[in-house]
């Protein structure tokens, strides 16, 4: 009979949590999901156009479960939040014209053993799983903090009852998040087509950013399209290795046409600069003697302007309308740190730079961290004085010219981290108040702390940076004899800072940094000077367990959460030292069978990544972690793929069982490991410097 009652009562709940609820909501603060808020204790200061950039202000705000709010300005454009310490998660809402959006305000810390899985849906409701049971929960569809009575009991679990509002959207995602006395839990995220629950990556697209894979180029080092506008300049004071080298953006479309991208599985390409650069050398390298060029485009003369080396207006829209043509988006690196000492605008404003010179006498450069805001990289590109409203507008105004002349898909921001948070505001409240319907991602690069970097991570100011912590450590872990409980580690950290389902970016490098696959063969050690290195000896890659090294850093970012990014040419292997030996013409044939086997593997696990849910919006859990030998699973909708990674030199084993919950399937190798499920239980054999991806099979 309680059970006939229970089950009465949630069809009752059900008809009353599907009907529209939230009607009258205004849509610019409902068309993308509002990074949580993460509470600090008493004081703590809020920029409203950080959740919701397009609202200079709102009515008013309020809280719950004990937070309390104040304004700091009449239009509530800021305001101060005071929390009680303790594990939970609790809304503040936002009120505008009668109605109310929320922001998740979360306090405390992750505890691991706090796990959360959807375990899959029936008649609009997500059933979700626990293996410890939350004293709390709170669900959202987009920014609409749902009724208590959606959230119902399950058995053995709970469920989540997805609004009838959600039909209205195209793309639209059920947000939960739970938290008990040991600590928060994972957060869950299951996207909605029209309401009802995606189950299959064909109905992704390329406006999907948890699905993206990116591609980073630099322009002058990938392909030469257009002979026509090779101008290298030819100087005795310029070696070739730091000259033009005549790639262009003919050329990356020709490599579109020719199906490069598509092939390996890119979703996503990042090209370096485009903006014009000056026509002479500058800078000055020592042992070898030469200046620079500036092939690599990161000292803009004018920031509006296309340099005529890369191309013209027609050959970029070319380039943009083929991307999207083959389901790709084209994102673009933009510089707003610094200009080029010879910019006409530096010309006009002389005064709009910080100084140079600091109170103590010393010239303010690369002084990174001391002078974040205000070190210049080089004496002949400034940095701009962006704190000040006279420069900020026009600065923020030129990126917002190529959002709003090209149909590109948004930025990778340079230097982000010494530029001020007001030029982020800025620029992304005039972008989302423009062109509130586009879908613009944004990228940008810090190196700190998380945070430092989350930070800057907000709805209104930039979507994510590259997580260059998970970077350094899998390199170091991966490189050195470390274990791999430092890579899980920080992949928790990240997780716990930006969300278990952010998008940051996880590289296999950059044009910054040395070729990994030679540090990984040994040919360069992570101890020397790796540019003095690439100017004084051919710097292969070693040892070829470099190559297996790289294909498990391959591996690892393309399973764990985050969006993979592959600098051109660590899809096969090339070697190099760092700037500018990182920076070589890239090559597309004549591969050595070694290198054909690695873009291979490269292939096939970014494959895996597209075609797996769970590698996607999948929920993360760690199965095993012992030495050199990490075990975790990702589950999404009663779905999971176990990946294994082996950093040691000899075999290892792990037999572990599954988390309870997750349904006993029939699951498939894919790189020929000699592992299996039987019953819950996990058997995992890995040969030295290898991994694992098991997928249900086929």
């Amino acid at each position: 009979m309680k059970k006939l009652l229970l089950i009465a009562g949630c069809v009752l709940t059900l008809v009353g949590c599907q009907s529209r609820l939230f009607e009258g909501v205004p849509a610019e603060a409902n068309l993308q999901p509002v990074y949580p808020l993460h509470l600090t204790g008493a004081g703590q200061e809020v920029f409203l156009t950080d959740y919701y950039p397009q609202w200079i202000g709102a009515d008013s705000v309020s809280a719950r479960d004990g937070v309390t709010v104040k304004p700091l300005a009449e239009d509530w454009s800021r305001f101060e939040v005071s929390a009680p310490e303790g594990n939970y998660v609790t809304t503040l809402d936002v009120w505008k014209g009668g109605k109310s959006v929320s922001i998740v305000a979360l306090s405390g810390d992750r505890n691991e053993e706090n796990y959360l899985f959807t375990a899959g849906s029936m008649m609009k409701v997500v059933t979700v799983v626990s293996e410890h049971k939350p004293e709390q929960v709170v669900a959202l569809w987009q920014n609409n903090r749902l009724p208590d009575d959606c959230i119902v009991p399950v058995e053995g679990a709970f469920g989540v009852i997805i609004p009838k509002d959600a039909r209205d959207m195209e793309r639209s995602f059920l947000r939960i998040y739970a938290a008990d006395k040991e600590g928060l839990y994972n957060d869950v995220l299951v996207p909605l087509n029209r309401g009802q629950v995606i189950r299959d990556v064909k109905e992704l697209n390329r406006h999907d950013n948890q699905a993206q894979v990116l591609y980073s180029l630099m322009i002058d080092r990938f392909m030469n399209g257009n002979p026509e506008n090779d101008k290298p300049l030819n100087r005795p004071d310029v070696l070739p290795k730091v000259d033009y080298q005549g790639g262009d953006l003919k050329g990356i479309s020709q490599k579109i046409d020719d199906g490069f991208f598509q092939d390996l599985g890119i979703t996503t390409i990042w090209i370096s600069p485009i903006t014009q650069n000056p026509y002479d050398a500058w800078g000055q390298n020592v042992d070898p003697d030469t200046k620079f060029s500036g092939y690599h485009g990161y000292w803009p003369i004018y920031t509006t302007v296309i340099d005529e080396r890369f191309g013209t207006d027609p050959e970029l829209r070319e380039l943009l309308d083929k991307a999207h043509a083959n389901g790709m988006n084209v994102i673009l690196d933009y510089v707003a740190n610094h200009l080029h000492i010879n910019s006409p605008v530096l010309q006009a404003h002389p005064d709009w730079t910080t100084p140079l010179y600091l109170p103590d006498g010393r010239k303010n450069l690369e002084l990174w961290d001391e002078q974040r805001l205000t070190t210049w990289f080089d004496v002949h590109i400034p940095t701009l004085d962006l704190e000040r409203e006279e420069v900020c507008q026009p600065m923020t105004d030129s990126a917002l010219y190529w959002v709003a002349n090209y149909d590109f898909d948004g930025f990778r921001h340079d230097a982000c981290k010494h530029i001020p948070l007001n030029y982020w505001r800025m620029l992304c409240h005039k972008m989302k108040t423009r062109f509130p319907e586009r879908k613009l991602w944004q990228i940008g690069e810090t190196y700190g702390s998380p945070e430092l970097i989350g930070s800057y991570v907000k709805s209104g100011m930039i979507d994510a940076q590259f997580d260059f912590n998970i970077y350094h450590t899998t390199r170091d872990v991966l490189l050195e004899d470390r274990q791999m409980k430092d890579i899980a580690d920080e992949v928790s950290r990240s997780t716990a800072a930006y969300g278990s389902h952010h998008t940051m970016g996880n590289i296999t490098g950059n044009h910054d940094k040395p070729r990994f696959i030679s540090l990984a063969g040994g040919a360069l050690s992570p101890h020397e000077p790796d540019k003095y290195a690439g100017w004084h000896r051919t710097v292969g890659v070693g040892d070829p367990v470099g190559y297996k090294k790289l294909a498990l850093m391959n591996a690892i970012i393309t399973t764990i959460p985050g969006v993979p990014c592959i600098y051109q040419g660590d899809e096969y292997g090339i070697p190099g030292a760092n700037d500018p030996d990182n920076r070589y013409m890239m090559v597309f044939d004549g591969y050595s069978e070694i290198e054909q086997a690695q873009k291979a593997l490269t292939k096939e696990l970014i494959a895996l990544r597209r075609t797996r849910m769970p590698l996607i919006y999948g929920d993360m859990k760690t199965l095993w972690l012992e030495g050199n030998l990490w075990v975790f699973a990702r589950e999404y909708m009663g779905e999971y793929v176990v990946v294994a990674i082996n950093n040691g030199a000899e075999a290892a084993q792990a037999e572990c069982k599954l988390p309870a919950g997750y349904p006993v399937q029939t699951l498939q190798t894919n790189f020929d490991s000699a592992s299996s499920l039987e019953s819950e239980t996990l058997k995992i054999n890995l040969a030295p410097y290898s991994f694992e991806v098991m997928t249900l099979a086929e």
